[in-house]
């Protein structure tokens, strides 16, 4: 009898299996997808004026606008590629209606209270942007600053719609 029931959860966590795999998809461009690709990423716009020098220092971040099963309105971002010796300094969300600005500590300490504005959590895992309802709709530009030790200062720079 146990060797039958062993074969019945084989195959039930085989079929589970394949019927969650089997709920992926692919990126086709249609409208209503529930689940969109995030935003693409873009090359950093330095600056510095010697954009010669900085060409190869390239900032890759992507912005993912998906709707969360959570109270509230926000998005999530990940900083793919980041110029070596360069670290994250300051976020910025500049629209008409508003200006906000978060140091790093700031948003850490947006991550540990749910406040609105930028965010970071968990150990650096989780990072994004708060906003309330009334800003959804509203254009304008993320921006990212990294500087290095020397004080030099790279920017990223987006222009989304708040969904």
């Amino acid at each position: 009898m146990n060797k039958q029931k062993t074969i019945y959860l084989i195959s039930a966590l085989t079929v589970l299996l394949l019927t969650s795999a089997c709920g992926n998809q692919t990126s086709s461009g249609s409208a209503d997808n529930v689940n969109p690709v995030p935003t693409a990423t873009e090359p950093a716009k330095t600056d510095a004026n010697d954009s010669a020098a900085n060409s190869d220092k390239e900032i890759l971040i992507i912005i993912d606008q998906t709707l969360k099963p959570i109270e509230g309105n926000s998005f999530d971002f990940v900083v793919n590629q980041r110029p070596e010796g360069f670290a994250l300094a300051e976020m910025q969300w500049v629209s008409k209606n508003n200006t906000i600005v978060n140091s790093i500590q700031e948003a850490i300490e947006h991550g540990g209270n749910g406040e609105d504005g930028f965010y970071i959590s968990g150990n650096g895992q989780f990072m994004g942007f708060f906003y309330p309802d009334t800003m959804k709709g509203e254009e304008g530009q993320v921006v990212f600053l990294f500087k290095d030790a020397e004080g030099k200062e790279l920017t990223w720079k987006k222009e989304i719609t708040l969904k």
